[in-house]
């Protein structure tokens, strides 16, 4: 008896785990429902993930108003694939993954217009810091163009990566799961999109050698 009521305490834990929770039942029922055509319940999970899927859009063009339309777009796709989603991954990951390829799409007809990127939004407007100077906002902003100009020239695939790993902040793994590709390539593509963007911003200016930054410390050490 009390080895029964030891194996029953050891369950316990597990069978606990195991549960939905109360939020993620809703989200389920949400999606179900809308998939059998409710309205309501396909605006409430539009309201419920907009500003997350506008963030990860946003991030990725470095551009407001073509953010708003891409957005718009993701949404427009998922809502006519919905019935197509099987719940393997959360909603919010599938919405990121369409949206993924909304901006491929989108980059893609850009490819050879760096004139697309001349009205891009500063990184500073994402996260505006505080306090900030006129001038130092215009050079925050002359910086972001600079960057999204230089990235327009990567590769799709150091792109995504780039933006999703040091942009977003993302971890590897998850970047890995959003672009169904191993972990130790996301660190690969990484490396080499930071080493590529680092010596294009040198090549215009926007960043410090290394070599001289480097002799620069050495010097103020010394003082």
């Amino acid at each position: 008896m009390v080895h029964e009521r030891s194996e029953i305490r050891r369950m316990r834990p597990t069978q606990a785990s195991s549960a939905p929770t109360p939020l993620l039942d809703l989200e389920g029922r949400l999606i179900d429902r809308a998939r059998s055509g409710d309205i309501q319940a396909w605006s409430r999970l539009y309201q419920e993930h907009f500003d997350g899927i506008f963030r990860h859009i946003l991030h990725l063009t470095g551009d407001r108003d073509l953010a708003e339309d891409l957005v718009q777009e993701t949404f427009a796709k998922a809502m006519v694939s919905l019935p197509r989603f099987r719940g393997d991954s959360k909603l919010s990951t599938w919405l990121s993954g369409i949206a993924i390829n909304i901006v491929r799409g989108h980059w893609r007809r850009q490819k050879s217009a760096r004139k697309a990127h001349d009205g891009l939004v500063a990184l500073n407007e994402v996260a505006p810091p505080n306090g900030a100077a006129p001038d130092q906002a215009g050079l925050q902003r002359a910086r972001a163009e600079a960057l999204y100009g230089v990235l327009s020239e990567l590769p799709e695939t150091l792109r995504e990566v780039f933006v999703l790993r040091e942009l977003e902040g993302m971890r590897a793994a998850d970047v890995a799961s959003q672009l169904g590709i191993s972990e130790g390539n996301v660190n690969t593509r990484a490396s080499r999109a930071r080493a590529r963007v680092r010596n294009e911003l040198e090549r215009l200016g926007w960043l410090q050698p290394k070599a001289s930054a480097s002799a620069a410390s050495s010097k103020e050490r010394g003082r």
